[in-house]
């Protein structure tokens, strides 16, 4: 089946969270982290049949939606994996902040590495747990860990949650086995429960034939490793579908699933009945769009990168994951006197997301899941409002 990526589909004036935010103004929205692209077909089959069963009532989720998740892990990363295992979430976004509750105690320190996804700053905070980080650091070509300094900073702190972003947005990192394994070493050294949000494992943009194609669930890194893990996933981000509300957990351990759930408990809503419907679909028949969309996302985020490189004051790492682009717009801004990147882009008719959100004043990102035409347009924009 021939799946075409650069049909547009129209959001302006919809319910899009994306394309809102701009509503009336000459603005291209790249910046929240959705795709501009049609669901999978049989996605939209599976949603076309519950609606035509007409009663919507609360739900629970079938055995073959659970099965589903099961087979998909087991399939796609060579976990297996209990039922039992699985806590359904109506968002990953939940996740990160029922874990911030179950681990620890009011006081006790969350870990995270910046720049990072905003709600990994937020959680902890809305939990009453400080905030410890160090920043990744940049070598020649790619973001990476500061090792030493994460082991000092976990030794001076009373920290027991690490939250890991694997893949990483915003730097676009699919860590390796190696970055992985010395995470692990440092978790056990400080007895760290690991929160791995690897909600953009089916986004690895290495071609098919790389070593470092296939993404590594941290969990698989050994049984002791797989007991201080809670692994939070969703279809969101590689099917397209944040709105229909479907997560989950894994969680290994029985004592530490018990905790999970007991801070979930009154608070967390379920899974969303279109959302299950929609997951199901997804992890069984998708295989061939999502290929698909791999290889339009690759042609995607070399276009942005070519057009980065001939920009000057802007710099990127090539993005080995998610359809994100971190961009470096610290030099462009100091020789402008401008204050805020973000700010002068959007004067240009380009909506990106600051950096400053995700710990790191003067980068942008940018996202190229998109259609072709409308990304040339944006990268043109970009072009001008530098030049």
């Amino acid at each position: 089946m021939v799946f075409n990526f650069d049909a547009p589909v129209e959001r302006a004036g919809t319910d899009s969270e994306k394309w809102m935010k701009y509503a009336g103004r000459d603005i291209l929205p790249l910046w929240v982290a959705d795709m501009d692209f049609a669901a999978p077909p049989a996605i939209i089959d599976a949603l076309h049949a519950r609606v035509a069963h007409g009663v919507f009532g609360y739900n629970q989720p079938t055995a073959s939606q659970t099965q589903a998740v099961v087979d998909y892990l087991a399939r796609k990363f060579a976990w297996p994996i209990e039922a039992a295992w699985i806590v359904w979430l109506p968002g990953l976004v939940s996740g990160l902040n029922v874990t911030c509750r179950a681990v620890g105690e009011a006081g006790d320190a969350v870990f995270t590495a910046t720049p990072i996804y905003p709600p990994f700053l937020s959680a902890p905070k809305n939990a009453g747990r400080p905030v410890v980080s160090v920043p990744l650091i940049q070598d020649k070509q790619r973001w990476a860990w500061d090792f030493d300094a994460v082991d000092v900073a976990l030794e001076k702190t009373r920290t027991k949650l690490f939250l890991l972003c694997h893949p990483h947005n915003p730097c676009g990192r699919a860590w390796d086995d190696d970055e992985l394994q010395q995470l692990a070493r440092l978790a056990e050294k400080h007895d760290l429960v690991i929160c791995s949000d690897e909600i953009h494992n089916g986004l690895i943009l290495s071609p098919p034939a790389s070593p470092s194609h296939q993404h590594r669930v941290f969990a698989t890194l050994g049984d002791d490793i797989a007991a201080r893990t809670i692994t939070l996933m969703a279809p969101s981000k590689t099917f397209n579908i944040p709105g229909l509300g479907a997560a989950f957990a894994v969680i290994p351990d029985a004592v530490l699933r018990k905790r999970f759930s007991a801070a979930a408990a009154g608070i967390v809503p379920h899974t969303n009945l279109f959302g299950l419907a929609a997951l199901e679909a997804a992890f069984t028949r998708c295989d061939d769009w999502h290929a698909a969309l791999l290889d339009y996302l690759r042609g995607n985020a070399q276009a942005v990168e070519n057009a980065v490189d001939g920009i000057p004051g802007l710099a990127m790492h090539p993005v080995e994951a998610t359809y994100l682009a971190w961009i470096d717009a610290r030099e462009f801004a100091r020789q402008r006197g401008i204050n805020h990147p973000a700010k002068h882009f959007e004067a240009h008719g380009l909506g990106l997301s600051d950096g400053a959100a995700f710990g790191a004043p003067g980068f942008v990102r940018l996202n190229f899941g998109t259609r072709r035409a409308l990304l040339d347009e944006a990268l043109a924009r970009l072009d001008a409002a530098c030049r």
